[in-house]
């Protein structure tokens, strides 16, 4: 996808995402909402260009044979990257999903992420501060521009530090939700992640197979029980 970098805003209608094998799993599911775990490669929703019909939404609704039932009610307040792994809710009826969609306007639902980056960190934990606006130039990119841009700020913490190569393993806490934010956000501050198409520097982008960006925590409140819950959905690079 690196090819972006060179197309005009128009061409991203021509992109059609490679064959996902993995499945969607299930990780909880009850009367009004699933968590899925996302694999990697996989849209969220189904494109534009009819060669992008597969997705999340769409093998939720139409079941995956001989894996998960079909659910047609559907609905996905929040979407992961295409290169993202990890949780997601979904809500199985109208009234659920409409809770859903107000607790993420609200900003009440809090999410956590884990990322393998480029070298080493000096801090052990970390805000990053960088607003972030459209590229028009550079669709689908995003870009860092404290004068027209969006707040946006990360919290991290490094996990673990890994040698042969150097790459930091670490979990984001995203306090703002912006369009790549983890990802430009990495490389705003000299260590992007691993496998990152759009975000990245002379070898950061071919040390992985793929982004290796994991949704791994999610915090919410049940949208009819009202319980405070706390998922956890575990990722391996």
């Amino acid at each position: 996808m690196s090819e972006f970098h060179h197309l005009t805003p128009c061409a991203i209608d021509n992109f059609v995402a490679p064959q996902c094998d993995q499945s969607v799993q299930i990780v909880y599911h009850d009367e009004d909402i699933l968590l899925i775990n996302k694999p990697s490669g996989l849209l969220s929703l189904s494109g534009k260009n009819p060669l992008n019909w597969d997705s999340v939404h769409y093998r939720l609704v139409n079941g995956q044979t001989g894996i998960t039932a079909a659910y047609p009610e559907a609905k996905l307040p929040h979407r992961l990257d295409l290169g993202t792994s990890g949780i997601m809710i979904v809500g199985l009826n109208a009234a659920a999903s409409k809770h859903l969609n107000k607790q993420f306007q609200a900003r009440t639902i809090k999410k956590r992420y884990v990322a393998m980056l480029h070298g080493w960190l000096i801090d052990d934990e970390g805000q990053i501060s960088a607003s972030i606006a459209k590229d028009k130039l550079l669709f689908p990119r995003v870009k860092i521009c404290e004068t027209t841009g969006k707040t946006a700020v990360s919290e991290y913490k490094v996990l673990q530090r890994l040698t042969q190569p150097q790459r930091t393993l670490v979990q984001f806490t995203p306090i703002t939700g912006r369009t790549h934010q983890l990802r430009i956000h990495s490389q705003f501050i000299g260590h992007p992640i691993l496998g990152c198409d759009l975000y990245n520097n002379a070898q950061s982008e071919h040390m992985a197979a793929r982004l290796q960006l994991h949704a791994s925590d999610l915090y919410f409140q049940h949208p009819v029980s009202n319980e405070q819950i706390h998922m956890q959905c575990a990722g391996t690079f």
